[in-house]
């Protein structure tokens, strides 16, 4: 297994993932409500950071890898998951919405699976319209962490509403990839009769 500094940051970023969640389990003599989210939302954005620099630093010193490319992305999965769930317990996400985030994620990571296995790997990259959804997606669960105002804003709402817009896109580019991976799945299925 590989080590270098991009890997460390991934580790990283799945060692906060318990800890994004942890912090609404502490009894309020030790944090209160508001506390909790402040927690949760910072550790969840500095999670987020090292997912930036972890790929950015790999590919500027050209330390990538194959493990780091497996480990980043279910770092993040792991990561949006652990906090939808969260969201959901405390009642700020709606349990559909993130069904549909999380199936999407297992779907796509088990196709993109398959179209390595059949040596087609870059006609399920990562498109455009899945970096939006990320983004919408990674906005909108500090916001729901932190679930007060923030410099006289209510983080709520537009944290909502980049939920929705995320569960909207999810659906979309899940149906994108799928679409376009299509043709290459029925022809090595066919190929396999």
């Amino acid at each position: 297994m590989p080590f270098n500094f991009p890997i460390l940051l991934t580790w990283i970023r799945v060692a906060l993932i318990p800890l994004v969640v942890g912090v609404f389990y502490l009894p309020n003599s030790w944090l209160n409500p508001f506390q909790q989210g402040l927690a949760s939302t910072l550790i969840f954005i500095v999670a987020a950071v090292t997912d930036w620099f972890d790929g950015f630093l790999a590919r500027r010193w050209n330390q990538t890898s194959s493990f780091g490319a497996f480990l980043d992305p279910v770092a993040d999965k792991l990561m949006v998951a652990g906090a939808l769930l969260v969201l959901v317990h405390l009642g700020r996400v709606h349990a559909v919405i993130a069904f549909v985030i999380i199936g999407r994620e297992i779907t796509i990571s088990a196709l993109r699976e398959w179209m390595a296995l059949i040596g087609a790997s870059k006609s399920v990259a990562v498109s455009s319209l899945g970096k939006i959804k990320t983004a919408a997606q990674m906005s909108a669960i500090p916001m729901l962490l932190y679930h007060d105002t923030l410099f006289g804003i209510d983080m709520v709402f537009p944290g909502l509403l980049l939920m929705l817009i995320a569960a909207v896109l999810t659906v979309w580019s899940m149906f994108y990839y799928l679409r376009k991976a299509w043709p290459l799945i029925k022809e090595s299925t066919e190929n396999l009769k």
